[in-house]
């Protein structure tokens, strides 16, 4: 436990921020596996599934939670299993 006032306020913040990332981090497997879903099943609304789930991407890759090669990574993915389908 630290005994510095300033790491111990460093240790409060990146318990907040690991939350904050945690739970976009969650929401984003969440599209992402909508996603797939409405994909795999070829729904009706699976265009309008992938661009949340593409903008949910590049969101998390703007907060430094994806490196944004993983980030273009997974947005050409969709992008690709898109095109095929339909």
């Amino acid at each position: 436990m630290p005994n510095i006032k300033s790491a111990k306020k460093r240790v409060r913040v990146i318990e907040a921020k690991s939350l904050q990332n945690k739970a976009i981090k969650s929401d984003l497997k969440t599209v992402l596996k909508k996603a797939e879903a409405a994909l795999a099943e070829n729904s009706e609304n699976k265009a309008e599934v992938v661009k949340l789930a593409i903008k949910k991407i590049d969101q998390a890759a703007a907060k430094g939670i994806l490196h944004k090669n993983n980030a273009s990574r997974k947005k050409s993915g969709l992008a690709c299993k898109l095109n095929h389908v339909g």
